[in-house]
């Protein structure tokens, strides 16, 4: 879905030229969940704009969905991203002024859709993370952690082939922000790829792959198996993980 060859981006002012990705080369498979993490300033979030087709390369090679993306203009960039992206941000980005029915259908109403299928659409987004009963609510009367399941609602009303995570539960409590992510593991296991980026350890632990940022490099990438066990009484669950480090083969393979 998703391949970056020697991709860089670089922001020049009068002064100073900062280097925020270099030589990045990178593929996300259809249907895969991936995390992004690396200390601040690393190049995380400039990544994820050019994946989300909100920014260019300054050099290099962007494919999303077969077609060459890095000299695509503005408006053209806008064009690929309908129906094809939905976002999800750390800050909600929720619209103050209209109902948590009208953030969610505002995507549908962009694409032209009529009436009969964003009704449709909007009932079917806001059931999927419970929240239709807050339908009628502005988004100041919910909690945090509500608030973002309205912004997950309206990332995946269109349909998104993709849907990018911004730090998703940054400004949520650990409760909240293990309800959103469970969200987004059940949006990847009905076939959205899904990109996050985070800082929290804990949450990358829902993807099956972390990439590794640092300078604005691919230092490492760790792939992740985690099997999740639940218990009806209990109501607790389980992870049993296989961490498989994309890196070098240890020392007894070595010795083999």
């Amino acid at each position: 879905m998703i391949k970056t060859v020697n991709l860089n981006k670089t922001y020049t002012t009068e002064e100073v030229e900062t280097t925020a990705l270099n030589n990045v080369n990178l593929e996300i498979k259809e249907g895969e969940f991936i995390s992004i993490m690396g200390p601040s300033g690393c190049g995380k979030s400039t990544l994820l704009n050019i994946i989300g087709l909100l920014d260019n390369p300054t050099s290099g090679e962007f494919y999303f969905m077969g077609t060459e993306i890095s000299k695509l203009n503005e408006r053209q960039r806008a064009q690929m991203r309908k129906g094809n992206i939905g976002f999800v941000f750390q800050s909600f980005n929720l619209i103050d002024e209209l109902t948590v029915y009208e953030n969610v259908e505002l995507p549908l109403l962009y694409l032209g859709m009529g009436s009969d299928e964003r009704k449709a659409r909007v009932s079917a987004a806001l059931e999927s993370v419970q929240i239709v009963h807050r339908s009628g609510h502005f988004p100041q009367q919910l909690s945090g952690g509500q608030q973002q399941r309205v912004a997950i609602a309206r990332a995946v009303v269109a349909g998104p082939k993709l849907i990018l995570a911004d730090e998703p539960t940054g400004n949520l409590d650990s409760t909240h922000g293990e309800e959103v992510m469970n969200l987004l593991t059940q949006m990847n296991e009905a076939g959205t790829t899904i990109a996050m980026v985070t800082h929290s350890p804990a949450d990358a632990e829902y993807s099956q792959r972390v990439i590794h940022l640092f300078d604005g490099h691919i230092v490492t990438e760790n792939f992740i198996q985690s099997h999740y066990i639940h218990s009806d009484k209990a109501e607790e669950e389980t992870a049993v993980e296989a961490v498989v480090e994309a890196e070098a083969p240890s020392e007894t393979e070595a010795d083999a």
